[in-house]
C-alpha cells in the first residue's frame, strides 16, 4: 500500500479532534470523508478505517510510541507511524514522519501483547470491573470479541419488502448478502459498503441495525392493534421494527428526553412508511403520568455504559468513566420504577441495554422486581448476548408481565 498525503493528514486531523477536542469518532470520519468529493470508495475507506483503527488501538500504540494525551501532532504521527508498521505499510520520506525505530516497535509490540489490558488496549479501570463482574475468561473473550470491526447487518422493512426480495433488488445494486440464522429479518452483508445510497434504502426497504438490537422488538411479544410505548426511543431503530412487527395497526407512542432525536424517528418513520408512531417528548413527568396503566406493551431501551457495542463506537473506551456507571445504574432504576407504572394489567414490559455487566442488567431486573412497584410484575425470561459467542454485540433483555 502507498501512501497519499491528503488521506494521511485527514487521519491525523481527526485523531486530534477525537482525543484532543472530545470529538466523537463516527462525527470526526463524517467530517474527514467530506473534504475532498474526488476521494473515490477506496480512498474512504482507508480514511474511515485507519481513524477507527487508531482509535481501536490507542492505549496499545501510545504505550509503543511512548505518547500520551494530550497528543501534539508530533505524538499523533508517532501513534500512524506505529500503526504503519504493525501493519506492514511501508513509510514515505516525510519530514513528518523522520526516523522510525521499526524493530523496537515490533518487539514492543510482542512484548505488550502478553497483557490484556495492553493487547486489547483498555483502561486499567474498565478491565477491572468486567474482570469482577463477568469473570477472567469470559472477560478475555468478550473484550477481544468487541475489538472486532463490526459486521453490517439489515434489518429488512417487512412493509414494504420481503427479505428474499429485498436481498435480490440489493444484488441488482452489486451488493451481496446473506441470511442471518435465527435473525428473521436480517441480512448481512458479504462487503462493507454505503447502502446509505441505494435505492432500496430510500425506498424504505430496510434500517441498519445490529442482530442483537434486533432481537428486542420481538422479544416484546406485540401484535396488530395493540398500544405500545417506547419510552427511550432516541432516533427509533427499535420504534420503526415494533411497527413492522405490528404491520402498522394500532398505536406506538416514542417518547424520549431529546426533541431532536424524536424529529430524526419522523423522517425515518416517513422513509420506512411506518404510520401508526406518534412521538411525545418527555420534557415533565405529566407525560409518563397520563400513560399510567394505559399500555399494552412497554418498552424500556434504557441507558447504560454501552459496554457491549464498543466495536461499534471504540472511542467510548477513552470517554467512559467509572463514575459515569455509577450514575446510570441509578438512573436505569428510576426508568424502571417510573416508566413500569404505564403497563396495564395483564400488560408485558421488556427492559433492555447494550451493556454486558450483569449490574446494568439482571441485578437492576432483581432490584425492581424486590421493590414496592416491581411486586406487581412476574419475571417471565430473559436472554443475554455476548459478542464472542453470537458474533454481535453485547445486549441484555427482561421480560416482565404484571399481574391482573
Amino acid at each position: 500500500m502507498r501512501l497519499h498525503r491528503n488521506l494521511t493528514f485527514a487521519v491525523i486531523d481527526s485523531i486530534r479532534d477525537i482525543f484532543n477536542e472530545g470529538v466523537y469518532a463516527d462525527k470526526a470520519v463524517e467530517k474527514a470523508l467530506k473534504r475532498d468529493k474526488r476521494w473515490g470508495a477506496r480512498d474512504r475507506k482507508f480514511v474511515a478505517e485507519t481513524i477507527y483503527d487508531i482509535v481501536r488501538w490507542n492505549r496499545l500504540y501510545a504505550e509503543i510510541a511512548e505518547v500520551k494525551v494530550p497528543f501534539d501532532r508530533d505524538n499523533i504521527w508517532r501513534l500512524f507511524s506505529v500503526w504503519c508498521v504493525l501493519r506492514g505499510i511501508d513509510l514515505p520520506d516525510w519530514n513528518q514522519i523522520g526516523d522510525v525505530p521499526v524493530r523496537r516497535i515490533k518487539g514492543r509490540f510482542d512484548e505488550l501483547s502478553k497483557i490484556r489490558k495492553f493487547r486489547e488496549s483498555i483502561p486499567d479501570w474498565m478491565d477491572e470491573l468486567c474482570v469482577s463482574e463477568l469473570g477472567e475468561d469470559t472477560w478475555t473473550k468478550e473484550i477481544a470479541a468487541l475489538n472486532k470491526q463490526a459486521k453490517v447487518i439489515l434489518r429488512t422493512n417487512t412493509l414494504n419488502i420481503s427479505k428474499e426480495l429485498l436481498q435480490k433488488k440489493l444484488k441488482a445494486e452489486n451488493i451481496n448478502t446473506q441470511f442471518v440464522p435465527n435473525h428473521s429479518d436480517a441480512l448481512i452483508l458479504e462487503e462493507r459498503t454505503n447502502v446509505f445510497r441505494t435505492d432500496a434504502f430510500h425506498n424504505g426497504y430496510f434500517e441498519v441495525q445490529d442482530g442483537s438490537s434486533q432481537l428486542v422488538a420481538a422479544y416484546l411479544d406485540v401484535k396488530p392493534g395493540m398500544k405500545v410505548i417506547d419510552t427511550c426511543a432516541g432516533a427509533g431503530g427499535k420504534t420503526l421494527h415494533l411497527s413492522a412487527l405490528m404491520e402498522n395497526k394500532g398505536q406506538i407512542i416514542a417518547m424520549d428526553i431529546y426533541e431532536s432525536k424524536l424529529k430524526k424517528l419522523k423522517i425515518r418513520a416517513k422513509r420506512n412508511k411506518a404510520h401508526n408512531i406518534t412521538n411525545k417528548v418527555i420534557d415533565s413527568t405529566k407525560p409518563i403520568k397520563k400513560l399510567y396503566g394505559k399500555a399494552d406493551r412497554v418498552l424500556i431501551d434504557a441507558p447504560c455504559s454501552g459496554l457491549g457495542v464498543i466495536r461499534r463506537n471504540p472511542d467510548s473506551k477513552w470517554k467512559l468513566q467509572p463514575e459515569f456507571i455509577d450514575n446510570i445504574k441509578k438512573i436505569q432504576q428510576e426508568v424502571l420504577q417510573q416508566y413500569s407504572k404505564m403497563v396495564k394489567p395483564g400488560g408485558k414490559m421488556v427492559y433492555a441495554t447494550c451493556s454486558i455487566l450483569p449490574s446494568e442488567n439482571q441485578h437492576q431486573v432483581d432490584n425492581f422486581l424486590t421493590s414496592e412497584a416491581g411486586k406487581e410484575f412476574i419475571f417471565v425470561k430473559d436472554k443475554k448476548v455476548l459478542a464472542h459467542i453470537s458474533g454481535f454485540d453485547g445486549f441484555y433483555m427482561a421480560l416482565l408481565e404484571k399481574k391482573m
